[in-house]
């Protein structure tokens, strides 16, 4: 047997190394919760069409697939995705049937007119918020020119109604069992980011402090993009969270202000940049010489009081056992950081660096604040559970802003 090359050998065991794990990831995410009731939905609006499409009169109980296939392509984990692509199907299953009778009208099936519809339907599927009805449209058009002249009348009528009647079953079923509503993941979201803004300033205070410079902690440094990431989970668990309750009964017994969450996501993902520019301000700071910045030793002691104070606010924001007056608190410490800074000012060279933080630091708070105060302007949202599964639920529970 001839031996691989290295490189192959090298290929192939980080294959077998990655594998077993892929396969195990695949398998928990196909067979996660959500996607088993999606199934066991998508399975019985599939059966009730079937039954229901036996039962119509005449030519229309001829094509009675079609039925089952409509209930399948409506059929999503939200209601407002299945009706949005469930109407988007219809849209473009009835363009596709206008497209092959207009070139049915002078045509007879022949390679050249196959052709004609495929690409004219693929034409009309490029208009504007066609979505998922823009595969319909071509598939449709070749389907009823096939159908053949003396069958395209009756074809495309039975083919619209029995789509119509699956797009129907799947909108009810869906509508009725159980609709996810994701609400519950945006509490433990807003946490992780809360908890991570207040992990980065908190590592960054212990930094400023250490008695070894450059110091030695360095991990905080090269967080930005884990910053990032965990703020773009929390819009993504907003948005689901408020696709998830359109057209959602459930959403009157599990009531929740999503507006609000999304003007309190804003204010986070602004602080989120202000943390990520401090992280800049003190990475130059440190290990850049040439950069310019500096902080004066006299003023680190503040400067780590200012970042903790910070730190324990943010992750105190919305938690119920949170001491009060942490957003004072932290007020006071960045007051004094700037109070001291231009003290220091007077007697020598600014630190460029400090009055930075110190200006990050007191947009945090003032953006934060003003969200608190808005908070306790709006009306109190009552909340009820209705026993169904608690549809997102994930993370470690924490409350989120409230």
């Amino acid at each position: 047997m001839v031996p691989l090359p290295r490189q192959p050998r090298a290929a192939l065991r980080q294959f077998l190394v990655w594998a077993p794990s892929a396969t195990r990831s695949g398998l928990r995410e196909a067979a996660s919760a959500e996607r088993l009731l999606l199934a066991g939905k998508t399975a019985l609006a599939a059966g009730i069409a079937w039954a229901l499409a036996q039962l119509m009169p005449g030519s229309l109980g001829q094509y009675p697939y079609y039925a089952p296939l409509g209930a399948l392509v409506s059929m999503y984990p939200t209601v407002a995705d299945s009706l949005r692509n469930g109407l988007q199907s219809l849209v473009g299953l009835a363009l596709g049937i206008g497209v092959a009778l207009f070139v049915g009208s002078f045509a007879d099936t022949a390679a050249w007119s196959v052709a004609l519809v495929v690409g004219v339907g693929m034409i009309v599927g490029g208009l504007p918020r066609m979505g998922s009805g823009r595969e319909w449209v071509p598939l449709a058009a070749l389907f009823v020119l096939v159908a053949g002249a003396n069958r395209r009348d009756v074809f495309s009528l039975a083919y619209l109604v029995q789509m119509g009647l699956g797009v129907a079953v799947g909108l009810a079923v869906n509508w009725v069992v159980f609709p996810p509503l994701r609400v519950a993941a945006v509490t433990p979201a807003f946490a992780r980011l809360r908890h991570a803004l207040g992990d980065q300033l908190e590592d960054m205070a212990a930094a400023v402090t250490e008695e070894e410079w450059p110091p030695s902690r360095k991990e905080w440094s090269t967080r930005e993009g884990l910053l990032a990431t965990t703020a773009a989970e929390v819009r993504v668990a907003v948005e689901e969270a408020e696709v998830s309750a359109r057209a959602n009964p459930r959403r009157k017994r599990h009531h929740r202000d999503l507006a609000a969450d999304l003007a309190d996501l804003q204010a986070l993902e602004r602080a989120t940049f202000r943390v990520q520019d401090i992280t800049d301000v003190l990475t130059s700071v440190i290990w850049e010489e040439h950069a310019g910045t500096r902080v004066p030793a006299g003023l680190t002691p503040e400067l780590a009081a200012a970042l903790l104070a910070t730190a324990e606010a943010l992750r105190g924001w919305g938690e119920e056992d949170a001491p009060e007056g942490l957003w004072d608190r932290a007020q006071e410490a960045i007051d004094a950081l700037s109070g001291s800074y231009h003290e220091v000012a007077v007697r020598e060279a600014a630190g460029d660096a400090t009055a930075a933080i110190s200006l990050a630091l007191s947009r945090i708070v003032r953006m934060v604040r003003d969200r608190l105060d808005s908070r306790e302007t709006e009306p109190d949202a009552p909340t009820a559970d209705d026993g169904a599964p608690d549809d997102g639920a994930a993370g470690d529970g924490a409350p989120g802003p409230a």
